[in-house]
């Protein structure tokens, strides 16, 4: 689309200041194409190097994307732009299945309560003594070398702080196709250049992975279960796969692990850590116990774990011991683990039922694990159009897709078994408009 939005500017600072002020304020919605460097260039009387580095900046800020032959367009989620102007406008008395949370009525962090402690000073160890105790003793029980620990706040703060440890701006991250919305945007934001991976329900591709590695990748960030958006999980023949590959590149190569829904995913884990000689496991807390529980554990080699360590002592120092206090108190407490075994026995039932509702009506779907069910499309807007006059909302695949096919995700974690066919029916009735089921 055109731009009717001015761009003013004499530097590269002062253009992409004022490109990201229309973003803000919505006069440059997500997929506005902003003019070519040297006609910008021309119009602001610049040399055009000028508005190529302000058009730099803005990747790295993650506003902006080029996308070859169409472009500097404004990212679909750019990081500037506030939530309401990037998700769906939910009508009122639609169920919102768009989301991607879990049921709030079984997070065991709304029974949780904080017990006394000394005060902590300057100078503690980063870990306490009981969360690294913790820690230790679960991730080996489920096969992940846990020697060397740091919490980290969630899972993408992980993720963000393991890449800036190891690559620069420009270096090529291979990253699941479609995958996690808020991994893409980070990506962008830290000015790494993406390499998609497709996945199936077994997890990513082995000839996908292959190529990349051919390509130069310098990182591949794998979700080992509950993959975001479509559910898939490695399966244990595809963990042997991947390992015995990246075993060949294992110098060269960062491996990422996350592990965001452990024990309400669903399935077992088998992990690729440690195949690597740099690589990373994070677990976060978050989607079993709370999204406010911001905590992840990351267990790594000793040159990663110490980076992480080492950038955390500049920053914030360390993660509150309140939350880790806390986090360790809920994966202790009996009451709250039979709620987290509640939730994923909730969440795999809501998972099959849909899924089955769906396949008995002749529509394919994912979802092995997690809180979603990805459901493919021919056209993503007309169907989630549709579902939205017919009370239902989805999230479009647009958000998780880099060169993939078309599809919805829709969120199972609080759907109850009377909603089940009615959503079938509507998913059915929305891609019908299209033509045939399947077609």
């Amino acid at each position: 689309m055109p731009v009717h939005y001015t761009i003013r500017g004499s530097g590269a600072d002062e253009i992409a200041s004022s490109v990201e002020e229309g973003v803000s304020t919505g006069a440059l919605p997500p997929g506005t194409e902003l003019p070519a460097i040297r006609q910008l260039a021309g119009q602001l009387g610049v040399n055009p190097n000028t508005v190529a580095a302000a058009y730099r900046l803005l990747r790295m800020r993650g506003t902006v994307e080029t996308a070859g032959r169409r472009g500097t367009r404004v990212r679909d989620r750019p990081a500037t732009t506030p939530r309401s102007l990037r998700g769906l406008a939910i009508p009122d008395g639609v169920r919102d299945l768009s989301t991607g949370n879990p049921d709030p009525a079984l997070l065991p962090i709304a029974g949780a309560r904080l017990q006394p402690r000394e005060p902590l000073l300057y100078g503690a160890p980063a870990l306490s003594a009981e969360l690294t105790e913790y820690a230790r003793t679960s991730l080996t029980a489920d096969g992940v070398p846990a020697e060397h620990l740091a919490a980290t706040s969630g899972a993408l703060d992980g993720i963000e702080r393991v890449l800036a440890a190891h690559l620069r701006p420009g270096d090529r991250v291979a990253v699941e196709d479609p995958g996690w919305a808020n991994l893409l945007d980070l990506l962008a934001a830290q000015g790494f250049s993406v390499e998609p991976v497709r996945v199936d329900d077994d997890g990513p591709l082995v000839a996908d992975v292959a190529r990349a590695l051919r390509r130069g990748v310098r990182a591949l960030v794998v979700t080992t279960r509950a993959q975001n958006p479509t559910g898939a999980a490695v399966a244990e023949g595809r963990a042997d796969e991947l390992r015995r590959l990246m075993a060949e590149h294992a110098d060269e190569l960062l491996l990422v692990e996350d592990d965001h829904c452990a024990g309400i995913a669903g399935v077992p884990l088998h992990t690729l850590a440690g195949s690597t000689r740099h690589w990373a496991f994070i677990r976060s807390a978050a989607k079993a116990y709370g999204p406010d529980l911001r905590l992840a554990v990351l267990a790594g080699d000793r040159r990663t774990v110490e980076r992480v360590h080492g950038r955390l002592r500049l920053g914030p120092g360390w993660v509150s011991y309140l939350l880790q206090q806390l986090a360790v108190d809920l994966w202790r407490d009996p009451a709250a683990a039979r709620l987290v075994h509640q939730a994923e026995a909730s969440y795999a039932r809501n998972r099959s039922q849909l899924r089955a509702a769906l396949r008995e009506r002749g529509v394919p779907s994912h979802g092995r694990s997690g809180l979603n069910v990805w459901i493919p499309v021919p056209d993503e807007t007309v169907v989630i159009t549709r579902l939205l006059s017919a009370g239902w909302a989805a999230a479009p695949g647009t958000r998780f897709r880099i060169n993939t096919s078309p599809g919805i995700r829709v969120t199972i974690s609080n759907l109850v078994a009377r909603e089940i066919d009615s959503l079938a029916d509507a998913i059915v009735e929305a891609l019908y408009a299209l033509g045939p089921v399947g077609v």
